[in-house]
């Protein structure tokens, strides 16, 4: 389940991205400039082609926002396989061996006085 919505967010977010570069931008010519030639604008008409654009961008951006929520309940859990006592680093790590004889080091001797020159 995990993977197929991870698999639907791509696909909306690369449909995201294709609506997008096909609006014109508010300076004139954009790609779709380029599908006059294709019948597009015939068909539909300038104005109804760039308010299906700019309905499908918030649908598509919608879709992608909503399945990335859902995206985060769908994670495989991860606590079973570690103990919650016991750290990741504990469990991969060897034991190290205490070391032998007293582990406090001692103060070190007076260092002598320097003389006041």
């Amino acid at each position: 389940m995990h993977i197929f919505l991870i698999v639907l967010i791509l696909l909306a977010s690369l449909l995201l991205m294709g609506v997008v570069l096909l609006q014109s931008p508010k300076g004139g010519s954009g790609l779709t400039g380029g599908i006059a030639s294709l019948g597009t604008v015939q068909n539909l008409g300038v104005r109804r082609t760039g308010d299906f654009l700019s309905k499908a961008t918030a649908i598509l951006a919608g879709i992608v926002m909503i399945l990335s929520f859902v995206v985060q309940f769908t994670l495989p859990s991860r606590q079973a396989a570690i103990n919650p006592r016991e750290s990741i680093l504990q469990k991969e790590l060897p034991a190290i061996p205490a070391p032998a004889g007293n582990a406090v080091p001692e103060a070190p001797a007076a260092a002598p006085e320097k003389s006041a020159e």
